[in-house]
């Protein structure tokens, strides 16, 4: 159990740092295009999830119905905010780091 936690911790050194930089490029552009689809073309956001891209399954989408945004994540790895601001559509939060 020892070994793989050590396994584990050496492969997120390794990997980690491109892992978030790859997971927040993909949250970024599934909260937007959620956002979009929920409060711009007002599909539930179950529906939405049926338009996915392929490799984009780890990546949970919910909705703020009152703060008109949708929150895209992958656990542990990455989570961006699109929110709808009228006369500009979905755009996304501002980049923390």
């Amino acid at each position: 159990m020892l070994l793989v936690a050590v396994l584990l911790g050496a492969a997120w050194l390794a990997w980690g740092e491109g892992l978030r930089k790859t997971g927040g490029a993909g949250v970024a552009y599934a909260a937007r295009v959620g956002c979009s689809c929920r409060f711009v073309a007002d599909r539930s956001l179950d529906d939405c999830a049926k338009d996915r891209l392929a490799g984009m399954e780890l990546v949970s989408l919910s909705d703020d119905a009152a703060a008109r945004s949708v929150t895209a994540s992958i656990p542990l790895v990455a989570s961006e905010t699109a929110a709808y601001r009228e006369g500009y559509g979905c755009v996304l939060q501002e980049w923390r780091d």
